[in-house]
């Protein structure tokens, strides 16, 4: 009697054949998915935004029915360049940059409510807007000298409005400010005079205190005179009269000088 030895291959065959159709199956349906890090998890249920937000990490989902959509909530940049006016009607072209993320809390609404797109929906019209409506408050000279003030206005107003919409603004920054070129040479020639004019202050007051140093040491040597006359008197002329004959004698050698046809001179000698 023979045995039939291709019944357990065709049974092993068959088995791995179900396999396969079972991780195929299993693929194309998926009922898991994994969230990286950095996003979220937007469920919709045929086409329909779920409350649930899916964090990072693997889910179970319904397959066919639940479809996930990741969404980035990183920290993201976006630059923006516009024209804007001032308050004395000045035309600023400016550059900003604006660092924001989603709120992970509020992905689902974002989704829902904006879509995938939201620098192009969201972020830039209000960025432009925000920006124009700031500078409308400054001058363009007060647009230079007050710029943190005004860079932390516009952030405000950014994250108010952006805030309604999920969306987290973390930094802005003003990148660059560009007048035009009367603006900039009227700007030039005001430091230059405001310089000058500067120079010639420190000049003033150098001279002033100049003069006043002067006067003081005019002052000074007056009141020296005035108090060495007032301590001159007879007394002391006597005396230096005195001090200078003495010294005259020490001096003379006990010698009368050779003179012919006079007298001959007489030295007064102190009396005691």
């Amino acid at each position: 009697m023979a045995l039939n030895t291709q019944a357990p291959v065709f049974r092993t065959a068959r088995m791995l054949l179900l396999m396969i159709f079972l991780a195929l199956l299993l693929a194309w349906i998926a009922p898991f998915t994994i969230i990286p890090a950095g996003h979220r998890g937007v469920v919709t249920f045929f086409g329909a935004v779920e409350d649930r937000v899916l964090g990072e990490g693997v889910h179970l989902v319904m397959p066919v029915a639940e479809r996930v959509h990741k969404i980035n909530v990183q920290i993201q940049k976006v630059e923006g360049t516009g024209e804007a006016a001032s308050r004395d009607l000045q035309q600023v072209h400016s550059t900003v940059a604006l660092n924001y993320h989603l709120n992970p809390a509020q992905v689902n609404l974002v989704y829902r409510d904006i879509g995938e797109d939201v620098d192009e929906r969201i972020i830039l019209p209000t960025l432009q807007e925000g920006v124009k409506a700031v500078m409308a408050r400054y001058s363009a000279e007060e647009l230079i000298t007050k710029r943190d003030e005004v860079r932390d206005q516009i952030r405000r107003l950014l994250a108010s409005r952006l805030g309604r919409h999920g969306v987290v603004v973390d930094e802005f920054s003003i990148v660059n400010f560009q007048f035009s070129r009367s603006f900039n040479e009227a700007i030039e020639a005001k430091t230059t005079a405001e310089q000058l004019k500067l120079k010639a202050e420190r000049d003033l007051q150098r001279i002033r205190i100049e003069a006043q140093q002067r006067v003081a040491r005019a002052e000074a040597e007056a009141r020296a005179l005035e108090l060495q006359k007032a301590q001159v008197s007879e007394e002391l002329i006597r005396l230096r009269e005195v001090e200078n004959q003495r010294a005259a004698i020490e001096k003379w050698d006990g010698r009368l000088p050779n003179v012919s046809g006079g007298a001959l001179p007489f030295i007064q000698l102190p009396q005691k």
